[in-house]
């Protein structure tokens, strides 16, 4: 995507946090909100606010850290696009 060839939020929330110091809540904050607002997409997505588009991943972790620094599997449970 745009200039970076990683295709895995994951990866790329690890990097974040190991090779430039990211907490896991900027981590999270990156790939979600502020994602979309460098796309121009705050508006509709990015959130979980009333009126915005739901687009989210149910995750299988018992915390948020596991999701940047544990490598090697994918926990995710469910993800729903759009509200379906």
């Amino acid at each position: 995507p745009g200039t970076s060839p990683l295709t895995s939020l994951l990866l790329t929330m690890n990097m974040a946090a190991t090779l430039f110091g990211l907490t896991v809540d900027e981590c999270l904050a990156g790939v979600t909100r502020e994602a979309a607002r460098a796309l121009g997409l705050l508006g509709q997505t990015g959130t979980l606010e009333a009126g915005k588009s739901a687009d989210l991943a149910i995750w299988n972790v018992e915390r948020p850290a596991e999701l940047v620094y544990r490598m090697g599997f994918n926990p995710l449970h469910a993800r729903i696009w759009r509200g379906q």
